[in-house]
This record gives C-alpha cells, structure tokens and sequence, in this order.
C-alpha cells in the first residue's frame, strides 16, 4: 500500500477511534424503597471510574450521560444498603433501583453516612436538610415532634422565643420565609399560637431550608425557602403509624389502591388537653387538628400524578364570649412526565387559603378575613451531560386579599354588616436555572427568575393629595394619617400599579480537593407580599398585603462566602460562612398605627430599607453512636427609615425626621449570638438518648425610660425604638428513647419517648412590663415567663 494512502487510512482510523470514543449515551430511571415503592429523594448515583454521579430529584428521577463503556455504577442513600451494579453503555438505557433498609445490629458496629451534611463539592451553599429520623429524636416542649422548633437549631435561624409563631432566617422576619408543603405556600406555620408547627412529622419525606443561594426557580420571599415534600403513600402493604402524646395524638394509615401502581395517605393529629379543662371548672378551650392526605398513581414508566392536601384548624375561646378559629387549607395536582432519558418535566395546579375569624359575643359581632391563592407552575430540568444541567419554567399565580368582613351575629346587636375593600393581585415568573460542572475543581451555578406582580383594580380606592397617604408634622415632629380628598372605584379589570424586576443568581465551588471546597454566592430576591404585625412574632390576627401604589415591594442582594470540609473521612464536617444582605422598601409603621380592621393600611405605613450580617459556624459528627452538632451565629440585624424627600408648604421646608430619628436600630429579631449544641447517643437497639443546648441574645424591645403625671395619671413615655433587650435566653432539654427488644418479630412495633423540657427550669422571659406597685408607689418590672421544666411521656407504634 502507498504511504500516502496508509497515512490517509491511519488518520480515518485515528479520527473514528476519537468519534467512538466521544460517543456517549444516559442511564436514567427512578429510585424507590423496596418496602414501600415510595420514590427517593436526594440517593446518589455514582460512577468510580470517572469521579462523577448525580443525585435523584424531588420525585426520585436521576439522569447521567457518560461516555461509551463499561461502569460500576454504585447507588446509596443514608439508612440503606448499598447496590452495586456493573452497567455495559452501548445504548441509552434505564435502571429502575430499589434500596432495602439496612437491618445491621447497633451493638455490632455504627458507622453510618449523614444524609444531612453539605456536598462540598457542588455549587449551592447555605442549605440546610433536616433528616425526619433526627426531628422525631430532638427533644421539645410536650414531647411532640417539630419541624419549626427543630430549625432553631442550625445556625442562622432563631424565633421570638416559647409560643412564638414563625421563625427567622439570618436576621430577617417571618413574614420574609416561604414555607411550601408540596409546592403550596403555608401563611402560618403555627398552631396554638406557636406552640407547635403544622407538620405531621410522619407524613413528612423531605425538609429542605435555603438560607441564601436560592436557585431561581424559587421567588417571592427575601428571606428564606422552606421546602417539604409529603410521603406518597405505601404501594405495597397497608401500614399504620401513629403516636399518642401528653397534649396530641396523631395516626398516619398508608396502602395500595392497586399494588405497586396506586397509592394512597391519609394522617391526621388532633390536641386534647382542653378536655380537662372542666375538671378544674375552665371553661377555655384551646385546641388544634389538621388532615394530610396524598393520592400517587403510576400511569407508566413516563407519567405519574399526585393529588395532595393539607387541612388544618386551630381554636381559641374565653368562656364562649371570645372564639377565634384560623388555619390552612391547601391542595396540589401535579403531574410528571418524561420527555426522554435526558428531559423531566413537572405540571403542578395550586390552590391555597389563610382564613382567620373571630366571634366576639360581648360586642355582638363576627370577624373573618384570609388570603387565597391559585397557583399554575410547569417546571423542567434538563440533563444536558453529566457535567450540565439545566432548570427552567414559568408559573403564575393568582391573589385575592380579605382584609377583614365585620357580620354582626344577632339581629339585636346593633352591628352593620361592613366588608373592608377586598385586594387584588397577579404575580407570574419565568426563570433559568444552570448547574455547570466546568472542571474537576470548579463548578458553578447561574440563574435568573424575571417576575411581575400586577396589582388589580379594587372597588374603593382613596386619592390623596400630593399622592402622600401619611404626612408629617414639622411642629409636632409627628406622623400623622391623611386625609382621602376622594375615593374612586376603579373595579377589578384595572391595574393600579405593575412592577417588574429581574432576579440573577450566581453561585460557585471551588474544590481543593475531594475533602474541602471554597464556596460564594449571590442572590437578588424581590417580595411583592408584605405582612402586616406590629409585633415581634407574627400572631394569626396579623394581615397581608399586596404591593401597590404605596406600598413598594421589597428587593434583597444577599451575599455569602464560606469555607466546607470533611475531616477525619467524613466523620466531622465543618462549614463557615459570611452573609451579608440589604433590603430595599422593608416596611416601617408611625408611632401608634393601628393595623386592625384598617382600610386605609397606606395611612400608617412608610417605606424604609434593612440589613443583616453576620457569620455562621457548624461543626457535625456524622458516624458512630454518638452523633450531632455544634452551631454559632455572630449576627446584626437593623431596619432605618429615614425622612423622606423634602415637602414645601407655602414656601417652608418640612424635613421630616423619619423613624427613630433616622438611625439604624436593631429588628425585634436580632439575636447577636445563638449557640445550639444537639446530640444523640445510641447506646444499643434498645436505648438512645438526645439532649440539646440553646443560647441567645435576649431580643430587643422598649423600655420606658421616664414618665409624667397627666391629670393624676402616670403616664411612662419611651426612648428610640429597640434601644433595650430582654434577658438572655438559654435552656437544656433531654429525652431518652425505648425500643421494647420484644419488638423484633413482631408486626406491632412500639417506642417511648421519655422527655424533659428546659431541664434546670429556667424562666425565661416572654416580656417585661412595667407597674407601679399599689402598696409602696414605686415602679417595678414583671417578667412574664412561659414555660418552667415540662417533663413529658409520648409512645409512637406502627404496624
């Protein structure tokens, strides 16, 4: 053969081996739990070989294209054991996984991998996964297991203390916290005014919070996302589980409709301690339930959908004369479809509703007001390559605002009927979200969400003049509500005010190697939904509010960077982080505003702006029997509102002093240091103990600071605003755990949960007030405390 056509032949061979070689085809499918069929969240899918792998998404689906060959694929998850399987890729092809709880012995060897502990080696930081296992260990107050109460203890998040509604994320308000059961938004947490949260903790599957590098297909809160997904129901056997408690009992009942293709949940809790009540003739009532329910259906390897919902309720009465009832009601079908191997598609409809009333006997009237809204969300991921993936869609979503209907509740009582002007609001998004593995060392994140928030035509609108709702008084140096000079009904096909904001996230990872990593972030955030609480927790009479002609919407830049490693093989892990955050437009109220039943909510209300920083600090033991963590949080959070632009009145300047003269001053939910110690101790199958340790800065709040005698009244006059604080707060709580070893081979399968909160009774101030004491004329503090130690017994079965 002639040289010149050997050289040609080797070139064609050389560029056909490169073509072959490059050729590179996906393994795709869906992980389950073999006991139940349930879909798995967050199993790793790895590949030795080639250090790469991915993780199943929210519905248990995984994607990874790899090039032409032989594999040793390897899929894990905490609690199960481990399949390996040898995989020949000359075609794309699917590998449906199912993972068999691990059975090993606790006396023999505990070495367990945590689910919890952060990926150093991808792009999201500021992410905390709370296992269900690790809430139902955590000791709290009654003995009742609780998502909200166990978040206090990852840094970065604290509340406004016991019986507080709600919690804060790095120095932002609660209202700033968007908390999703199944895609639906939750307007209140709480129940029983915050004694314990509104998740059933056995319908529970995944609990994920985003305190800062929020992917963008999250939107409309600047604070933080909370996001729980509910179980979908037992396709293979019926099974039972519930817990009787102190206060509450719960019973959660799961099974096959049709094996192995249908399923359905249905769970429900209920609190009954005010049935004894009237053992010690109290005629309050103070009680809560709520329903979880979840229909999945396979229709085939492609689709699947889910029907799910939440119902809660909570009451409240004084001797029949004051009733108040709040709760959520939500509702979710979604619909999942695959596309191809590589395209995963998610169609979620959404209903949710806030209702709050309130019967008041002794002034002969009935309250109700709320907020809806319906919700149409279409999501895709795209796994372009194993180095590249890609999230995109839309969704819009539909407000109508209650702020409050007055009904009188007998003929007699001299009540109008009068409903407040009804709001509302459209809010609709599309985003972008990339995940981009661009080297062994460096990956990257990117995204952008463009929202748009269309506040409606309503049937009173009031006209002001200057188009200034609040106005200031140079001579009194007081805000003042003002007066409409007209009111106009513009109806609800109008448009009162639209705006528009674009959203960019970026974040980054840099790995120095497979044990530590360097990670920063940035995320813009815009909230077009405001909160409306003069208080420093949120409480069920407190209102929202849309965004609209006075009301600007509230627009975050958070930054963070931290430092992650893995020490001693994974047996610890240690994340740092900074933030840093400004808020634009966060709400400020004049010195005596009244929220409650006002239609006028813009003549109280100015616009000023907040920040928050601070750093974060959490040190996990990860394996052995004794496992846990060590969180800190060094963090400032304040909110200003200056003066706004000048006014001229008749030639005169009036420079407005705005609130607190102006200055920065610290948030009723500024907590300088919060220190939280968890542990758990598994001494062997039988027993396990937990014990955890909470300090926090005593949150800020006002105290007198002089007074002055009005006609034979003391009347106390305060300084600026959250210039003093309340005691520190701390306490220890223990609970021990018992396995009866008569369980083993027994369908029924029981545990104690023995419990003591706040262990040394440390009495804790809820609030501080202020009295003269009627025998010796001198001024005195009361501290008002909640709760002392409360011991507490709950058995948990199922079978």
């Amino acid at each position: 053969m002639p040289k010149k056509q050997t050289l040609l032949l080797y070139i064609f061979l050389l560029l056909t081996l490169q073509t072959f070689s490059q050729t590179k085809y996906t393994i795709s499918g869906t992980i389950r739990e073999a006991a139940s069929n349930e879909t798995m969240i967050g199993v790793t899918i790895a590949v030795p070989e080639l250090r790469t792998g991915t993780t199943t998404n929210e519905y248990g689906f995984y994607s990874l294209t790899l090039p032409e060959g032989e594999y040793n694929i390897s899929v894990s998850y905490l609690g199960f054991s481990d399949i390996s399987q040898t995989v020949s890729l000359n075609s794309n092809q699917r590998f449906d996984f199912k993972l068999q709880m691990e059975t090993e012995e606790l006396d023999e060897v505990v070495v367990t991998e945590n689910a919890e502990r952060t990926d150093i080696r991808k792009p999201q930081m500021s992410v905390n996964t709370l296992a269900v296992t690790t809430i139902k260990q955590i000791p709290v107050v009654l003995g009742e297991a609780d998502v909200i109460k166990s978040l206090i203890l990852l840094p970065g998040v604290t509340n406004a203390g016991e019986a507080s509604s709600g919690f804060n994320v790095r120095g932002g308000a609660a209202d700033q916290n968007l908390i999703l059961l199944d895609e639906a938004t939750i307007f209140n947490s709480s129940h029983l005014f915050g004694f314990f949260s509104v998740f059933n903790p056995d319908a529970i599957k995944d609990i994920k919070l985003f305190k800062g590098g929020i992917p963008a297909r999250y939107g409309g809160r600047v604070s933080s996302v909370l996001e729980i997904f509910q179980r979908e129901g037992n396709s293979k056997e019926t099974k039972v589980t519930g817990g009787i408690g102190a206060v509450a009992s719960r019973l959660l009942v799961e099974g096959p409709i049709t094996k192995d293709r249908t399923a359905f949940l249905a769970g429900g809790r209920a609190s009954y301690a005010h049935l004894f009540l009237p053992l010690f003739d109290i005629d309050n009532r103070a009680y809560f339930y709520d329903v979880n329910t979840k229909f999945s259906h396979k229709i085939n390897e492609r689709n699947n959908i889910y029907l799910s919902g939440y119902f809660g309720r909570d009451l409240f009465s004084i001797n029949d004369n004051f009733v108040n009832t709040y709760g959520n009601a939500v509702g979710n079908f979604r619909w999942t479809h695959l596309f191809s191997d590589k395209l995963f598609s998610n169609l979620s409809l959404i209903y949710s509703d806030y209702f709050y009333g309130l019967e008041l006997d002794f002034v002969g009237f009935e309250w109700d007001s709320g907020i809806q809204n319906f919700n149409v969300k279409y999501d895709l991921k795209h796994y372009i390559s194993d180095k590249l993936q890609i999230n995109y869609g839309l969704n819009n979503t539909y407000y109508v605002f209650n702020p409050g209907k007055i009904k009188p509740n007998s003929p007699d009582s001299g009540i109008v009927e009068e409903q407040l002007t009804k709001k509302y609001a459209n809010e609709n998004a599309i985003y972008i979200d990339v995940e981009h593995e661009i080297s062994d060392r460096l990956s990257v994140g990117y995204g952008l969400r463009a929202s748009q928030f269309n506040r409606f035509g309503q049937d009173e609108f009031f006209v002001y003049e200057n188009n200034n709702p609040v106005i200031f008084d140079p001579f009194t140096l007081v805000y003042q509500e003002a007066i409409p000079i007209d009111t106009i009904s513009p109806g609800r096909g109008g448009t009162l005010r639209k705006f528009f904001n674009f959203e960019p996230r970026v974040s980054m990872a840099y790995n120095f190697n497979n044990k530590s990593s360097i990670k920063m972030s940035f995320t813009r955030l815009a909230q077009y939904l405001h909160l409306l609480s003069n208080t420093s927790s949120p409480t069920p009479l407190d209102v929202w509010t849309p965004s609209g002609p006075f009301v600007e919407p509230q627009l975050l830049n958070q930054y963070a960077a931290g430092y992650f490693k893995d020490i001693n093989d994974g047996e610890y892990s240690l994340e740092i982080e900074g933030f840093y955050k400004d808020i634009e437009n966060r709400i400020d109220y004049i010195d005596g505003a009244d929220l409650i039943a006002n239609n006028a909510i813009e003549q109280v209300i100015l616009n000023g702006e907040a920040r928050a920083y601070g750093l974060e600090f959490l040190l996990r033991k990860n394996k052995g029997r004794l496992t846990g963590w060590l969180a800190y949080t060094l963090s400032r959070s304040e909110q200003r509102t200056p003066g706004r632009t000048p006014t001229f009145d008749n030639g005169r300047s009036n420079l407005e002093t705005g609130i607190n003269f102006g200055e920065w001053y610290s948030t009723p939910f500024d907590k300088t240091h919060d220190i939280a110690l968890y542990g758990n101790y598994e001494v062997n199958d039988k027993w396990s103990f937990n014990a955890n340790f909470i300090y926090q800065t005593g949150q800020p709040t006002n105290y007198p600071i002089g007074q002055f005698e009005f006609q034979g009244l003391v009347v106390p006059y305060f300084g600026r605003r959250n210039q003093e604080r309340l005691p520190d707060y701390h306490r220890i709580d223990v609970s021990a755990t018992l396995t009866p070893r008569k369980n083993k081979g027994r369908k029924l399968q029981g545990e104690w949960v023995f419990s003591i909160y706040n262990l040394y009774s440390r009495r804790n101030a809820a609030s501080i007030n202020f009295r003269q004491n009627q025998d010796t004329g001198r001024n005195e503090a009361i501290r008002t405390s909640i709760f002392g130690i409360v011991p507490s017994v709950t058995y948990n079965f199922k079978f």
